[in-house]
């Protein structure tokens, strides 16, 4: 996702507010995690070091959100909501982590 505000540094709460708009659901895309592969000396290895999983909201386009350790997914479309979600601006790229999600009934 390409945001147009320059920050720094790190993951914020703020960031992410600003972006997702609380008054609109978010949806789950994934069926499956993704697990992320920690790199070291530029090689990857075996060892997971978080998980990866899809989500939309009307007016954004898809985008992804790093759990760092394995969380239950809810049914594809199904409306979730996350425990302290946090975004980050790299070069453009707004990149989204959260403690956990649950689904919202």
């Amino acid at each position: 996702m390409k945001f147009n505000s320059r920050r720094g540094g790190g993951y914020t709460a703020s960031l992410a507010e600003q972006i997702l708009d609380s008054s609109k659901p978010i949806h789950s895309l994934s069926l499956e995690l993704e697990p992320q592969l920690r790199f070291e000396d530029g090689k990857r290895t075996d060892e997971v070091q978080a998980y990866k999983a899809w989500f939309a909201q009307a007016g954004l386009p898809p985008f992804e959100v790093k759990f760092e350790e394995q969380v239950k997914l809810p049914a594809f479309l199904a409306v979730v909501s996350f425990d302290n979600i946090q975004a980050c601006e790299v070069s453009y790229n707004v990149y989204f982590k959260a403690d956990n999600l649950k689904e919202v009934k």
